[in-house]
């Protein structure tokens, strides 16, 4: 126990001074399986579990999923999403910043990337604010909040990495985040809603569009729908499995992006370097925290936070509101993917143990996974982080940060609500999975 304290403690120190996560996680847990065993074994495990985790079968599901969200970038499908979203919408107050929620919640659905859907939905929906009238914070606030679903709508890489970890079906999570993704999106047009309702200037109506040319606007999302059906409704109908939907739905958005003429060698070059880089970024930090949570398996902290649970009489919700709780203060330091590696090793066997009301034995895993999921949604809109604030920061310099931060507030809130819904309520997560396979 003391020996994995140590550990996390030096980890964060080590994360404050800037040491990347993955060499900070990798590090802390060689030394500390090191001290615990020997360094002989210590550097058998790194081999070990490097050479595993590139040759692993499950995980070839990671680049694919992120070949095809850059291929559907590069294709232009996200003007087209908000193109359809602001026909229907734009002509509402504060509609334009409805329809940039609902086109992040389209792009999520073949995205799988936070980070990626903010950028590009700010590109796209913000000189239209603009143009409008919109207050930067409103504006700004859909973007970085709608940004956040890229992680939860499958396909999401994230689940995949939850699944491989916790030894999950990733076809169940990937249903079980459909709802509570769509939850996410009403929720935000909620949180405009109130902003409209507080503020009536800072989100005017947009033009009106007659009914023919709203119909013509959604011919231009056929595509994003076809392959999001294709590859959720193989996986949903046992037609094949999440590796073989990513390989099916890779070459869909391929052939998606040459039959609209996006693809030329300098352009499929660039997405493919694009995407080994993020899977290589992806594969190195899952390294540094599997070399990390062998040192914490090995230290037995989990074991003994199981054995402190049973014995302190706290009930399963309690220790489900401190493990928020804790999600919550890491990402004030940590971004999503370093935050989940590194703590979900930690909790899972934990949650595992517990008994929680109206959730099934064998869903509890899944439900626990779509909590973390959206938790960690909330942890990139939160300062003094908020990852998706400062990406919105690079892709839009003459907008504060402060200013950012203020118009997200209210999705901040509408997600924190979100939450306690799907904790309180937990058949919403896993209605979906378990009616797969009937």
């Amino acid at each position: 126990m003391q020996e994995s304290l140590v550990g996390f403690a030096i980890l964060l120190v080590l994360i404050l001074l800037r040491l990347p996560i993955a060499f900070a996680m990798g590090l802390v847990g060689t030394v500390g399986f090191a001290y615990l065993v020997n360094w002989n074994a210590a550097l058998a495990m790194i081999s070990s579990v490097t050479y595993e985790t590139g040759l692993a079968y499950d995980l070839s599901v990671v680049p694919l999923f992120i070949l095809m969200g850059n291929f559907v970038t590069r294709a232009g499908l996200s003007d087209e999403l908000y193109m359809a979203a602001n026909a229907f919408l734009g002509h509402r107050k504060g509609g334009l910043a409805m329809a940039t929620v609902v086109a992040c919640g389209g792009f999520s659905a073949v995205c799988g990337s936070s980070l990626a859907t903010a950028a590009t939905m700010a590109k796209v929906s913000m000189p239209s604010m603009r143009k409008y009238g919109y207050s930067d914070s409103l504006a700004a606030g859909s973007i970085a909040a709608g940004g956040t679903l890229g992680i939860l709508i499958p396909p999401s890489v994230i689940l995949v990495l939850y699944g491989i970890m916790t030894e999950q079906d990733i076809g169940q999570l990937f249903m079980a985040g459909i709802l509570p993704g769509m939850l996410g999106i009403l929720f935000y047009l909620g949180a405009v809603r109130a902003t409209i309702w507080l503020n009536p200037k800072s989100g005017p109506p947009g033009e009106r569009l007659p009914w023919n040319e709203r119909f013509r606007a959604l011919r231009g999302v056929w595509g994003v729908m076809l392959l999001f059906l294709l590859v959720m409704g193989g996986i949903y109908g046992g037609i094949f499995t999440p590796t073989e939907a990513a390989g099916i739905g890779a070459s869909g958005a391929f052939l998606f992006a040459l039959a609209r003429r996006k693809l030329t060698w300098p352009v499929l070059f660039d997405v493919l370097l694009q995407s080994v880089r993020s899977t290589a970024m992806i594969f190195s930090v899952l390294i540094g925290a599997l070399i990390f949570s062998n040192f914490i398996n090995y230290a037995d902290l989990p074991t003994i936070l199981t054995e402190w649970v049973a014995n302190s009489g706290l009930q399963p919700i309690g220790v489900m509101l401190l493990i928020m709780a804790v999600y919550l203060v890491l990402g004030c330091i940590l971004e999503s993917l370093s935050m989940i590696l590194l703590t979900v090793p930690v909790f899972y066997p934990l949650i595992s143990e517990l008994t929680f009301p109206g959730v099934p034995p064998e869903m509890i895993l899944i439900w626990f996974g779509i909590v973390v999921v959206v938790v960690t949604e909330i942890s990139l809109i939160t300062p003094p982080v908020g990852l998706n604030v400062f990406v919105l920061r690079g892709v839009l310099p003459d907008v504060k940060t402060g200013t950012i931060f203020r118009g997200v507030g209210p999705f901040w809130i509408a997600d924190i609500l979100r939450l306690t819904l799907l904790i309180l309520v937990p058949s919403i997560t896993f209605l979906l999975p378990s009616l797969m396979g009937r």
